[in-house]
């Protein structure tokens, strides 16, 4: 009986197990730089390890970040930042102006090579940073005091939504010196956000905490993210209960899903189009227009759309989505006529690229490891095998080799592309493609095309700035630089449990804004 008891007060004592809220994330996130942050793995991850002069709410709503309040000038160019009192690092160190100053100048210097950098070419002097041409000390970005962060700006820029980039948060950089590239590991990385890095177990999951110094405590103690590559597994692990959050689903029948999951599908409008590339700086797609355009038009996305990816999809034949603030969306003409005849067109088009029977064709498809991509691959192989009597190679590799040799732009030939927007502004997607940026993972290099943006940049008002990048977009789409397949949604499962996980067109949710409900018995 005495036994029993001290078992029983035992347990009344022992604290409650922490929740632990368990995220899929998709491929193993290739940093926790956040100055070098390329894709939407890290960049779901470093949302809840940072935060800006500006954040996001649950809903997509700009708020307050580490500046309380702001002021901008009459003409839009230059913008002053009122830091919050007692702002801390989450060692406990205090953050100022001064922190945040450096770590801008550090975000473009030409060693960091910000892979988002390009997107903040309206700050002054930033381009030229970036080019090696004026030191980080010049760049429009200055405190007058440990509390005022002032921004200059060339040109007006959405730069509240800019500011909610990881390029633009604070890089705790007494770490980046002692320890450099080893700064992101657990126990060296310092950040300022609702949670700070525990452990990250490479190709298995980053694991959160809540940072006890932010100033609003986090409704979940814990978060894990875990690296979902096999979006079946994935599925898998969520019916399984090893998962509160998916990242996406696998390729099934929609109606069947709904059926299954009801509620806790989340199908939603999203700002991302996915598109093929081409490696513009290699043969035999380089110099071979016709070739390209043939490879485009044997594409049937009508077909992808419905049978491969299933969820809703619209068929593409542009790069920036339908919803884009301020942009109207364009495409070429043939994008109005059927597929059959787009066929006979893509046919025409090869004979005039130089290959037939006699001087046939074999390319190569690359695209990161997935089931999504490895289903959409085989179609399109399937559809230019039969269409233009093309052999296909398909080559999938671990997401860290595919991005490495899509940016090298060496080894490439048509590859797996895409972009989820940064912000909402056909500029994130159209500045990607100019010469020089990082991402540019064609390699084009059009003089004509990078006039148009420049102009854009220069626009006097919305209505002319979209003229001008409707202009640019056509110019790409004409250029046959890459082959625009379908607009994204974001579609999760999300279980019962999680609260205020609302939909938006970034598809962007903090986990300081969920909550974990224990699941009714």
């Amino acid at each position: 009986m005495r036994t029993a008891l001290l078992f029983s007060f035992l347990l009344i004592c022992m604290p409650a197990k922490a929740q632990t809220l368990e995220r899929g994330n998709g491929p193993e996130p290739s940093t926790l730089d956040a100055h070098k942050c390329p894709e939407v793995a890290c960049g779901n991850i470093l949302r809840d390890l940072y935060e800006g002069l500006v954040a996001k709410d649950g809903k997509g709503n700009l708020i307050p970040g580490m500046a309380e309040r702001w002021d901008v000038s009459s003409d839009g160019r230059t913008w002053t930042f009122h830091l919050r009192k007692e702002l801390k690092w989450s060692n406990g160190e205090p953050l100022t102006a001064d922190d945040i100053v450096r770590s801008f100048q550090r975000a473009f210097t030409p060693m960091t090579a910000s892979p988002l950098a390009e997107h903040f070419e309206a700050l002054v002097n930033a381009a030229e940073i970036m080019r090696g041409e004026k030191p980080p000390s010049s760049l429009g970005v200055t405190s007058p005091d440990r509390q005022t962060v002032v921004i200059r700006l060339k040109r007006s820029a959405a730069l509240l939504q800019l500011l909610t980039l990881p390029t633009a948060y604070p890089v705790y950089l007494p770490g980046v010196e002692k320890f450099s590239a080893q700064h992101t590991r657990p126990g060296n990385l310092v950040s300022n956000g609702a949670y700070r890095l525990k452990s990250w177990t490479p190709q298995s999951f980053v694991m959160l905490e809540r940072n006890p110094l932010f100033r609003e405590q986090a409704g979940i103690p814990n978060v894990r993210y875990h690296v979902t590559e096999d979006a079946s597994s994935e599925l898998k692990r969520f019916e399984s209960g090893g998962l509160h959050i998916t990242e996406t689903l696998p390729p099934q029948p929609l109606a069947a899903l709904k059926k299954k999951f009801g509620s806790q599908l989340r199908i939603s409008p999203y700002l991302g189009s996915f598109w093929l590339g081409f490696n513009l700086t290699q043969p035999p797609l380089k110099n071979n227009r016709a070739l390209r355009e043939a490879l485009s038009l044997a594409v049937d996305r009508d077909k992808l759309t419905r049978y491969i990816t299933g969820f809703g999809e619209q068929p593409a034949y542009a790069l920036v989505p339908p919803g884009t603030a301020d942009y109207s969306p364009v495409a070429l003409k043939w994008s109005k006529l059927s597929q059959a005849q787009r066929e006979d067109l893509a046919r025409k088009k090869l004979h005039e690229a130089g290959v037939d029977k006699n001087n046939p064709l074999e390319i190569e498809l690359r695209y990161n490891t997935s089931t999504p991509h490895r289903r959409l691959s085989l179609a399109v192989a399937a559809m230019w095998r039969d269409t233009l009597g093309i052999k296909v190679r398909l080559r999938n590799e671990e997401w860290k080799v595919f991005v490495n040799n899509r940016k090298q732009k060496t080894i490439t030939q048509v590859f797996r592309g895409g972009w989820i927007a940064d912000v909402n502004d056909a500029r994130n997607f159209l500045s990607n493609f100019q010469s020089g940026n990082v991402v540019n993972w064609s390699g084009l290099d059009s003089p004509h095309y990078d006039n148009l943006m420049t102009q854009a940049d220069q626009a006097g008002d919305t209505v002319q700035r979209s003229k001008l990048m409707q202009q640019a977009e056509i110019r790409l789409l004409s250029e046959h630089a890459v082959i625009p397949v379908y607009f994204y949604v974001s579609k999760h499962l999300v279980s019962s449990n999680v609260k205020g996980f609302d939909a938006n067109l970034l598809d962007h949710h903090p986990s300081r804004f969920l909550r974990l409900e224990e699941a009714k018995q």
